[in-house]
């Protein structure tokens, strides 16, 4: 395959955050940008060459879109296959249709991992509510459900049996009576994500893991390197090779995993795209995820991922903007820390706004200085 070279004209399904980010680097590296996102004023929007507004479903748009592009890419899961399909008649589509297919319904996702003899945890398809109120006792009577299709953050998930009265009856009909994965409940040591690359030529790269720490669902904070073992660290990163390469990636993924108390390493999900817990590697690596998914897509060489520094991030959730503008001068009173602002206008409890990300000598110091950034806020 030829590479596509600067001055080549990227298209991005999604003008998110993670859209406007990988535009800024795709920028730096002499491509012209176009998004396609269901908000004309999105955050991608400020700079891009052009933003053609349709919805993940709109098939039309996304065909518009792929017109006038080289290579179009994408940045968030819930693209429609019509409009994939549509974009992929007129340019290269990176990652393919058939991974969307299976990246898309957690219950493929799950099947195709377990097919494949990857390590996940117990799980239940569920399809009825009868199947529910099956699963559940057989996970152990706590699990996390999750619909099928969609949902992020915690979105479109309830968890059963956590000092909590959800049921399954009632689980089924927060989610809508829709098809699910009941998930059951485990000892977490911690969670990571691992990062890989992979290029049309077969090259593949991926990163060292990142650690994160969730709160109601939600990413609160990320640290690379993580502080797993040597051995957990070659066996994560041998998980997210062998994945990219059965799936034939061409893009980016990030498998996020658990670490249980008893020493398991399972694949939680899998994510098409730059990832929240790799933001951090615009400090912490040669080369960030954004430019990275830019040489990938292009089928450039792909960056080194060797770390310079330990960073991490912080999120800044809606919450901070609900009573008063936050004190961001303060925050970057802490030496080594950088403030990231996505240019979203109404903050929402739960909505990301923006990130702070801290070096530091070691991993745990560049955590705290973000965190302690973050309080001054």
């Amino acid at each position: 395959m030829s590479a596509i070279l600067p001055g080549s004209t990227i298209g991005i399904l999604g003008g998110g955050q993670l859209g406007r980010m990988t535009a800024m680097a795709a920028r730096s590296l002499g491509y012209r940008i176009q998004v396609m996102d269901p908000d004309p004023s999105c955050p991608a929007r400020f700079v891009v060459d052009a933003c053609f507004e349709g919805s993940w479903d709109d098939a039309r748009a996304a065909a518009d879109l792929a017109r006038g592009s080289d290579v179009v890419t994408l940045e968030i899961e819930q693209i429609a296959i019509s409009s994939l399909e549509a974009a992929a008649k007129h340019a290269q589509l990176r990652p393919s249709v058939a991974m969307m297919r299976i990246i898309q319904d957690r219950i493929l996702q799950k099947n195709w991992l377990v097919e494949h003899d990857f390590p996940v945890g117990e799980f239940r398809a569920i399809q009825a509510e009868a199947d529910l109120q099956a699963a559940v006792p057989a996970l152990g009577g706590r699990c996390f459900v999750k619909s099928a299709r969609g949902g992020y953050d915690g979105r479109s998930q309830v968890k059963i049996d956590f000092a909590n009265d959800v049921d399954a009856a009632e689980a089924w009909r927060l989610l809508g009576q829709q098809p699910a994965v009941a998930e059951k409940a485990l000892e977490l040591e911690k969670e990571i994500s691992v990062l890989v690359a992979r290029a049309p030529n077969g090259e593949v790269k991926s990163y060292p893991s990142a650690e994160n720490y969730h709160e109601n669902q939600i990413l609160a904070w990320s640290v690379i390197p993580s502080s797993v073992s040597a051995e957990v660290e070659t066996q994560a990163q041998g998980i997210a090779c062998r994945i990219a390469e059965q799936m034939k990636l061409e893009g980016v993924l990030a498998v996020e995993m658990f670490l249980t108390k008893d020493g398991g390493l399972l694949v939680n999900e899998l994510a098409p795209r730059p990832h929240n817990s790799y933001h951090a590697s615009e400090r912490a690596c040669a080369t960030s995820q954004f430019e990275q998914i830019v040489r990938a897509v292009c089928d450039l060489p792909l960056g080194d991922v060797s770390i310079v520094k330990p960073a991490a991030i912080a999120n800044l959730l809606g919450e901070l903007w609900l009573d008063h503008e936050p004190k961001f001068d303060r925050a970057l009173s802490v030496s080594g820390v950088r403030l990231h602002l996505y240019e979203k206008h109404t903050p929402r409890a739960g909505r990301k706004m923006g990130h702070l990300s801290a070096i530091g000598e070691t991993p745990k110091d560049a955590v705290q200085r973000v965190l302690q950034a973050k309080a001054l806020l």
